[in-house]
């Protein structure tokens, strides 16, 4: 019923008249008597002139213990003007300071909304011109071997795309499901939090340049999650959460399905608090499923790929692990990495990472990155880096935010994929040539690439032991490049906001051999006396 409602409601894009849209004639309007009018006496006028307007609607709500926590409404216009002096070869950009952020009105006022561009758009010329004359002062100071432009051209877009709304203006039935899930935790008198959440938000994305492109678009997520802690006996914290994501309500799982999800977090909590803890160390082949493979690909793989441009004098091509690995072998010569933000799912799954304009006005579009294992090109925006001179369209940013380089949809494939249940067949084959008892298989990953569910696999009957307390002492690049030997068919998908939306595809990975080792981190005290009865009969005066 709940849901039913919810799916009659779930128009969460429509089509609005363009000339109708007050945000886009405010800029339109404005960047044209920028371009015609905008100098000062004596400075040199603009070369390029950028607005952002991110329109962010957005309902959050919590519940931890069967009571509602919090829950709140946005609905706001966040402006960015970016203006740059000089040319394309150098000028102002140094830092965030040619630009300038503001509220603009919430209603449709055209003539509300140029003023705050207008005001902003002042601010923005002023600081860059001041910009310009620091960053040419501190250039004089410094040497750089292979200079590249500061900014490289594109070729102007028109990209208007329907507007997005939430799909529903009534929360009532969302909250009580958070209540309702989250108060599950009676059932387990060793909890000790219990929590569920939702974000439900659209963002419309306008962008206009004085290029001469123009572009609107928007998208809707909604997630609902389920989290919660436990103490084992000898006072070790365990942790464990869930995740539902969609465009849409209609793809987020029935009130149902999601109070079986929250049921199965209490009994992982409490399977947890009884499994062993792993061994002082152990060396030898790890198994990660899809799920938790992902996690790896989004925490070591996509940082590497984005080609930043480094601070100002420096000489490295880039930054991050990878700036001295272009046309190098990062990963096994059976592994591909490619981005493509014009996919819309993957294998059933849904993407979030999808655009067709980037946040500099640049068409997004499909980028291989790892070929074979060498790494064959970097994603970048229009901050050109060496070897680079074009944005290949990734420059993402957030509300308020300049662009920087980022991925849309990140997906690993390997050439030669292997089911499943043969990667553990292979697992304990590995072991047994190295007179292991047992290997290790990680299911879940949570923060700080740490596992949440690891289980040993052992190699004489192939059954699974839940174990608890386990970190990697050298997952790293590295061992991406020398450790990692096959991987499965059938991805997963982790769907990450930060700083803006985007997802991570990835099969099962297995390596050769890791370090696992016992967490050092602090035991906290279990309490000191029991909590609260969850019954009038109980202590309470």
């Amino acid at each position: 019923m709940l849901f039913a409602i919810l799916i009659g409601l779930s128009g969460s894009a429509f089509a609005a008249d363009p000339s109708n849209d007050a945000v886009l004639r405010a800029l339109r309007e404005e960047m044209d008597r920028s371009k015609a009018q905008l100098k000062l006496e004596n400075v040199a006028a603009p070369y390029y002139i950028e607005y952002r307007v991110t329109e962010i609607e957005q309902f959050e709500a919590s519940a931890v213990f069967g009571a509602l926590r919090s829950q709140q409404q946005v609905h706001a216009r966040l402006l960015r003007v970016s203006v740059r002096v000089g040319d394309y070869k150098q000028d102002s950009f140094f830092g965030q300071g040619e630009a300038a952020i503001d509220l603009v009105p919430s209603d449709n006022d055209v003539y509300a909304i140029r003023h705050r561009i207008w005001l902003a758009t002042d601010r923005a010329y002023k600081a860059a011109t001041e910009a310009l004359s620091a960053k040419q002062a501190a250039l004089k100071q410094l040497k750089v071997d292979e200079p590249v432009d500061d900014f490289s051209k594109a070729t102007p877009a028109q990209a208007i795309e329907p507007l997005a709304r939430l799909a529903t203006t009534d929360f009532t039935p969302w909250t009580k499901l958070l209540e309702d899930s989250s108060a599950l935790y009676r059932s387990d008198k060793e909890v000790e939090n219990f929590e569920s959440a939702i974000r439900f938000g659209v963002e419309n994305r306008y962008f206009v340049n004085s290029e001469g492109t123009v572009s609107r678009s928007g998208a809707g997520h909604y997630v609902i999650s389920i989290s919660g802690s436990t103490q084992a006996s000898d006072g070790m914290l365990l942790h464990r959460s869930h995740a539902d994501q969609g465009h849409d309500p209609k793809e987020l799982p029935s009130r149902d399905e999601f109070l079986k999800t929250a049921a199965k977090i209490l009994e992982t909590l409490k399977s947890l608090r009884g499994a062993p803890v792993v061994d002082e160390e152990y060396r030898g082949p790890v198994l990660f499923s899809n799920d938790a493979a992902a996690t790896v690909v989004s925490d070591l793989i996509e940082p590497n790929v984005l080609g930043h441009k480094p601070r100002l004098g420096e000489n490295a091509r880039t930054t991050g692990a990878w700036a001295s690995s272009y046309k190098s072998r990062v990963l096994p010569d059976f592994v591909n990495v490619y981005d493509d933000p014009t996919l819309t799912e993957i294998s059933g799954h849904a993407l979030f990472g999808k655009y067709s304009l980037d946040d500099e006005g640049v068409k997004g579009q499909r980028i291989s990155v790892i070929e074979k294992g060498q790494l064959v090109a970097y994603l970048i925006g229009r901050q050109p880096i060496r070897d680079f001179a074009t944005s290949n369209g990734h420059g993402r940013a957030a509300a308020g935010t300049a662009a920087s380089p980022h991925s849309g949809n990140l997906v690993l494939q390997s050439v030669s994929p292997q089911a499943d249940l043969d990667l553990k067949k292979k697992l304990i084959e590995l072991c047994q040539k190295r007179d292991l008892p047992y290997g290790l298989y990680v299911e879940t990953m949570g923060p700080r690439l740490e596992p949440r569910l690891l289980y040993r696999v052992y190699t004489k009957d192939g059954h699974e032991e839940l174990v608890r307390g386990g970190v990697f002492g050298d997952l790293d690049v590295r061992a991406l490049r020398s450790e990692l030997s096959a991987a499965g068919t059938e991805p997963a998908v982790e769907n990450r906001p930060d700083p803006v939306w985007y997802s991570v595809a990835s099969p099962a990975l297995l390596f050769d051999e890791l370090q696992v080792k016992r967490t050092q981190a602090a035991k906290q005290k279990l309490p000191e006396y029991p909590a609260p009865a969850l019954s009038s009969g109980g202590n309470n005066p």
